[in-house]
């Protein structure tokens, strides 16, 4: 008997490979349609204010989406996408043929959707079983924004910025003030940074007045002596044809990030020049050090994190 469970557990982990196989041959041309969820991108991007604990639930296995450590091990279905996880998927299941209960997985709920902390073998048995609920331990963290099972991490990605574009030209009310509709990024959290530059564009107007500035003047001063100049040169240097896929917005904020490295390793610097170096050093061909570039301008302008436009 206990070498005809073995037999079948056997049995099932390949079937389930196979499917796996199957699946990464069918989305061979977009992956990310086949890719189980990094809870650490999805953290990054939603950037959750709170965490709680919320106990034991009973939890529909289509709704876990993603993994915090093994999302490179298993399909968007939990299908085992490598040999190595044999040996503990077999395990498990053949305590599941024994009727062998299992401690209850643990996971953290986002958005409506699910991500395993522990428990990734007994979730991809589970659903290749034709399971449909599961037991679990959920910690439960804050979004604003609802995620669907659905979802690649690239659509969840603009969802964010859309929803942060929203509420950034809601509480500033951007659009009426300037006039332009189109301030867009290609990252989240861009908007947060953009309204860090206002409000150290309105600290310094404010030096040396007796009445301090409203935030609509400040914001209208920004955009009229700060980002239309910069936008000008970056429209003239023809910066987005060098640069695809980036709006103006990212360049804008690479720019300047840029520009102030330079003032500090050379002093006077036009941001001219610096947009003429930027494109000659890091356009359309050096995407490896383009990515660096941006990793640097981000982390220059996180260095200190500002808080969100829309917090106390």
């Amino acid at each position: 008997m206990i070498e005809m469970q073995k037999s079948q557990a056997e049995d099932d982990f390949s079937r389930a490979r196979t499917r796996a196989i199957i699946s990464r041959f069918r989305h061979f041309l977009d992956h990310r349609k086949d890719d189980l969820l990094s809870f650490a991108d999805i953290k990054d991007i939603l950037r959750p204010k709170s965490e709680s604990y919320r106990g034991m639930q009973t939890v529909p296995l289509n709704l876990i989406v993603g993994s915090e450590g093994r999302y490179r091990d298993f399909t968007k279905y939990f299908l085992p996408r490598a040999e190595h996880l044999r040996d503990r998927w077999v395990r498990v299941d053949e305590a599941r043929l024994k009727d062998i209960v299992l401690p209850p997985i643990k996971l953290y709920e986002v958005g409506g959707v699910y991500f395993v902390r522990d428990g990734n073998h007994r979730v991809s048995v589970a659903r290749s079983q034709g399971g449909e609920m599961i037991d679990a331990e959920i910690t439960s963290l804050s979004s604003e924004i609802p995620l669907s099972p659905s979802m690649t991490t690239e659509e969840l990605r603009e969802r964010v910025i859309h929803y942060e574009k929203q509420l950034f030209y809601e509480k500033t009310r951007f659009g009426e003030i300037t006039g332009d509709q189109n301030l867009d990024f290609g990252q989240p959290g861009q908007y947060d940074i953009i309204y860090h530059h206002i409000l150290e564009h309105k600290y310094y107007i404010n030096q040396g007045r007796k009445g301090e500035i409203s935030l609509d003047a400040a914001i209208r001063s920004w955009y009229r002596n700060v980002y239309e100049p910069a936008a000008g040169i970056i429209r003239a240097e023809k910066l987005c044809a060098r640069f695809p896929r980036r709006t103006e917005g990212d360049l804008y904020l690479w720019l300047v990030a840029y520009w102030d490295l330079l003032k500090k390793k050379y002093g006077v610097y036009s941001l001219a020049d610096a947009a003429r170096d930027f494109s000659r050093r890091y356009g359309t061909s050096k995407s490896g050090i383009l990515s660096l570039l941006a990793a640097l301008a981000g982390k220059l302008f996180r260095a200190k994190r500002p808080a969100r436009f829309n917090e106390d």
